[in-house]
């Protein structure tokens, strides 16, 4: 579901739009239960490292992972955050594959990790399965070009409004006033995921309430002018992208 505020200063709707089809889905979530060990996560558990040997990928049953990546001069970005029903990890069919991105857990919950040699023999015996496993690798390829465009082509403040929009598609609650991110986000995280300073992140949040753009509740984010944060970020209202590819 993609939260879309209509018109300015007017009630906000919920709208949306296609996706990964369900019944694909879970044909794929079925066939990997059946080769995944159960392994519980806590708070700070590293699943894996950016640069680390692919030896499996994970199927998210509960808890919260965030996805980052290192800069050259060893600042860290955070690029996703990934939730119940997420896979995560790389599979490039090769020996010596390493992962692009590290993976750190934020909120416990439990993950099954599926061993690559058991992965590929799986692709290898059923194409319906191996067919909705490309279809995966290719929403989390547009994922992170999506998100690398952000930071790239329109400036902090345009990564920033990128993530707020990004933010209410995951955490929105839709108000007479406009979308409520239900997560309370810090500013610090703000920073990482888009590559500034928290002290950046703080005046541009502070100027956008000034303007009327967002409102700050109770510790919590709310979008009044969605509208105003998608022509920040360069990206216009009428373009709907599915809440699979724009979220956190």
């Amino acid at each position: 579901m993609t939260i879309v505020l209509n018109q300015r200063r007017r009630e906000a709707a919920v709208t949306g739009c296609g996706g990964m089809e369900k019944q694909g889905e879970e044909m794929l979530k079925h066939a990997l239960q059946e080769i995944m060990q159960p392994k519980t996560i806590t708070v700070g558990d590293i699943l894996y490292y950016e640069g680390d040997d692919v030896e499996a990928i994970y199927y998210i049953n509960s808890g919260r992972v965030k996805m980052t990546k290192m800069s050259e001069d060893g600042k860290q970005i955070i690029l996703s955050f990934m939730h119940a029903g997420d896979l995560i990890g790389e599979f490039g069919g090769a020996d010596g594959e390493c992962y692009g991105q590290g993976a750190e857990v934020v909120e416990s919950g439990s993950v099954g990790v599926i061993m690559m040699n058991d992965l590929e023999k799986l692709l290898s015996e059923n194409g319906n399965v191996a067919l909705e496993f490309i279809r995966w690798m290719g929403t989390m390829q547009r994922i992170t070009q999506l998100k690398l465009r952000d930071l790239l082509m329109n400036g902090k403040a345009g990564a920033l409004a990128s993530m707020l929009v990004r933010a209410g598609n995951s955490y929105g609650k839709a108000t007479a006033d406009g979308i409520l991110i239900m997560k309370k986000l810090n500013h610090s995280d703000l920073a990482e995921m888009i590559g500034a300073t928290r002290e950046n992140v703080t005046k541009t949040l502070s100027g956008w309430k000034e303007q009327g753009i967002i409102e700050v509740v109770q510790g919590k984010i709310l979008i009044r002018e969605l509208r105003e944060l998608h022509e920040i970020c360069g990206c216009p209202s009428s373009h709907m992208c599915s809440s699979q590819i724009c979220r956190l």
